[in-house]
């Protein structure tokens, strides 16, 4: 692979100005596609083979009215304190605020009056009811003008005296993506940059490239995304892991070509030697993401698989940038720029045998005057407190991921929404006037023949069910084969014990159908959350056995050993673990919740831990294969085990630590956006990185190198057999290297020139 790599490097950059007039015209029109591409479809959550979603079948099918996809907001009102709602002149401001809404837009469809039905609509104190507000469009079609008549409507409602709040999809939600932390992550990145290279041309050069891989993934998901259902959501994980690796992709490129510049090696030998070396790792790092990413399909949740899948993608199209389009940038950079600062590079110009030696002396004395970097410095050290050090770091970790223990997993809702926020109002308005079940009332389904009567007998017998609060009356179907009831829980959504209810319910459910001959389903929020949690924990063990299975299968071919990559896998467990546990203690437990700008913390999104753990996988191999591709790098040289750990991270170990801050500044900027779960994410992903680069790959990695010696290496001699060569650290690219100049060297001069 290095010498297949190290021509194509070669061919672009001799081919420089081909490869970058190619490669903008792929920008250019991929941007095009996306201006001109329909727009995206509205956001849609389904879990393919749960009870919950069969349900949610069954009612578009029998009910297509109701289950039409209009927006909906439920409107809230409280009369004055020592009023009721239904006196004459609180009834009369109720029905000037309907009227209000119900002309507020041409959106809006119809208004319910809470008056005609008061025994659903009213509290029994008399002080409460809601209105309920139809739209002719989904929640994504509500415009601007809609939203803001809403809030005109109950702005005024508020000035007469009346207690007023709205909650629902067709309500103006504040939490939106600003593009702050994208500007943040790249101002960080680019600071990063400059003071790893000293350039701000060689600096600019992996930004530069990143956004252009960047910017091709997202056009191509915005342009497929009518074609494909990929709603304007999926482009949020692509976005955040895109320009993450594309950045760190083109640094690990780049800052290989400046060393081999400063070997010698003229531009086009040093761009050929830099995709060839550094470019094998950068294609297995970016084939773990890929896997990793891919691999989030085996959950069966549709909403995560195209999120994954596009973020793999958009690796895909960073890795070809980082092996095309940055050698031949390398080409158009000036000498002295890129040559690497307090190191010459060299030209080849013939000389005498004379001056020949004289040079290999000169060069040898500056090699005995170079200092080890800091890099190296450490791990010298590590090399001699291994034990010390692994404690240390597998002490601290585990301490970290003690709060995992506690984690509990919810869905995003208006009860988790901020306290400040008019959604969340309502909802505790709701559940203090109704009961804290009115906020997650589960429905029950029912398919027969004579749907309406078997309806209402189920639902006495459901009414005798512990937890109950209240059971409606069937509404059966025009076709009358199907029915449909709502049980409210004594209980609010996300509580335990509505999830007890929805077991116990679906157990009962069980029983009712052969004594009925009915088809029972249960659905509802909570039975949502059962069904979703069911699902992503079938799916858990086999998703972790297929991307750790695979990724092991890859690191395997790569280093040639079986320690290295269980290792590696087992270093991930650690570093993601100690993650979920920062998590919770900052998002659940409420720790730093100021310092983060955390309103309410609860529950962890139940999305995020495998989520988490699919990106955090393919980004720990990442510096897996960078660091340690290096130090193989050494030993397949000659070098002895604990000399190949010090080459390692003298090489590899600024740029590791570089990269990897430069992720954490991309995810850390995503922490300042009103998004709760992007703000989770973004944190959850710059803590791991943090945990796993600079805890992990930088200390317990070669603590264990110290430890293992040579038996780090091993490999059964059958495995190496049949295992495929795929030639990362280049031996074979530098033999055909050495070929040529072992008859053209012995007369030729190295010269600095930059």
């Amino acid at each position: 692979m290095a010498t297949f790599l190290s021509r194509l490097g070669r061919l672009a950059f001799r081919r420089r100005g081909v490869m970058v007039l190619l490669w903008l015209l792929i920008f250019g029109g991929m941007g095009y596609a996306a201006s001109t591409a329909p727009a995206p479809p509205a956001d849609t959550f389904s879990m393919p083979g749960t009870e919950s979603q069969e349900a949610f079948d069954l009612l578009t099918e029998k009910f297509p009215d109701a289950s039409a996809d209009g927006a909906g907001a439920r409107v809230v009102v409280r009369a004055p304190a020592g009023s009721k709602i239904t006196e004459p002149a609180q009834r009369a401001r109720v029905e000037h605020l309907a009227a209000r809404l119900g002309a507020s837009s041409p959106q809006v469809a119809g208004v319910a009056d809470p008056y005609a039905y008061p025994d659903v609509t009213i509290s029994e104190d008399g002080t409460t009811a809601y209105l309920v507000v139809t739209y002719k469009v989904p929640a994504m079609e509500v415009d601007d003008k809609a939203h803001d008549a809403l809030d005109a409507a109950t702005e005024e409602a508020r000035r007469a005296g009346l207690t007023v709040e709205a909650g629902g999809d067709a309500v103006r939600i504040e939490q939106a993506m600003g593009g702050t932390g994208e500007q943040i992550g790249i101002l960080v990145s680019a600071i990063v940059l400059v003071l790893t290279f000293g350039s701000v041309i060689a600096a600019g050069m992996p930004l530069v490239t990143a956004l252009i891989g960047v910017g091709i993934g997202i056009s191509g998901i915005t342009a497929l995304g009518s074609t494909l259902g990929l709603s304007g959501t999926t482009s949020t994980l692509a976005m955040m892991i895109g320009l993450a690796v594309g950045i760190d992709y083109a640094l690990f490129i780049v800052s290989r070509f400046r060393a081999e510049r400063a070997e010698g090696r003229t531009p086009e030998e040093a761009a050929g030697r830099a995709v060839g070396t550094a470019g094998s790792a950068v294609v297995f790092a970016g084939l773990t993401v890929v896997v990793a990413l891919a691999g989030l399909a085996v959950v069966n949740i549709p909403m995560l698989t195209k999120m994954g899948l596009a973020a793999a993608g958009t690796v895909a199209v960073a890795v070809l940038v980082a092996l095309t389009l940055v050698p031949a940038l390398l080409g158009f950079a000036p000498v002295k720029v890129m040559a690497r600062k307090g190191r010459l590079a060299y030209a080849v110009k013939p000389l005498s045998d004379r001056k020949q030696r004289r040079a290999a002396k000169h060069a040898a004395k500056l090699a005995r005057k170079t200092k080890p970097n800091l890099g190296s410095r450490w791990a010298s050290y590590v090399l001699r407190h291994p034990v010390a050090v692994l404690l240390v770091g597998v002490v601290g970790l585990g301490t970290i991921a003690v709060p995992a223990a506690s984690l509990e997993l919810g869905l995003p809702g208006e009860g988790q929404m901020s306290t400040e926020t008019t959604q969340r109002k309502a909802y505790d308005l709701l559940s203090e006037s109704f009961g804290p079940g009115f906020n997650g009332p589960l429905l029950v389904t029912v398919q027969t023949k004579d749907a309406k009567a078997v309806g209402d007998e189920i639902g006495k017998a459901l009414l005798r069910t512990d937890g109950v609060a209240s059971v409606s009356p069937a509404t059966a179907n025009k076709a009358g084969d199907t029915a449909i009831l709502n049980v409210i829980p004594e209980t609010g959504p996300t509580e335990k014990k509505t999830e007890e209810l929805v077991r116990e319910l679906r157990d009962v459910a069980g029983g009712l159908e052969q004594s009925t001959a009915s088809r029972i389903l249960v659905t509802g929020q909570a039975a949502m959350f059962i069904d979703f949690s069911q699902t992503l924990d079938d799916a858990l063990l086999p998703y972790l056995g297929l991307v750790v299975g695979l990724a092991f299968l890859l690191l395997m071919v790569v280093f040639r050993s079986v320690l290295v990559p269980l290792k590696a896998a087992l270093g991930f467990l650690l570093s993601v673990t100690a993650a979920l546990g920062a998590v919770v203690a900052v998002f659940q437990w409420g720790w730093l919740a100021d310092v983060f700008g955390i309103d309410a913390p609860g529950p962890i999104m139940s999305t995020m831990p495998i989520f988490m753990i699919g990106v955090v996988f393919g980004l720990a191999m990442d510096y897996e294969v960078f660091l340690v591709s290096r130090m193989r790098e050494s030993y397949v040289h000659g070098a002895r085990p604990g000399k190949a750990v010090v080459d390692g991270f003298r090489h590899g170990g600024r740029v590791v630590a570089a990269a990897a801050i430069i992720m954490m500044s991309v995810f850390s900027g995503f922490i300042v956006e009103d998004n709760d779960f992007v703000k989770m994410i973004g944190f959850a992903l710059a803590i791991a990185v943090l945990f796993d680069a600079f805890v992990v790959r930088m200390a317990i990695v070669p603590a264990l190198f110290a430890l293992l010696g040579r038996s780090a290496w091993w490999l059964p001699k059958w495995l190496d057999r049949i295992l495929p060569r795929v030639d990362v650290e280049g031996e074979k690219l530098a033999r055909a290297e050495a070929a040529p100049h072992a008859h053209t060297d012995g007369g030729r001069e190295r010269t600095p020139v930059g």
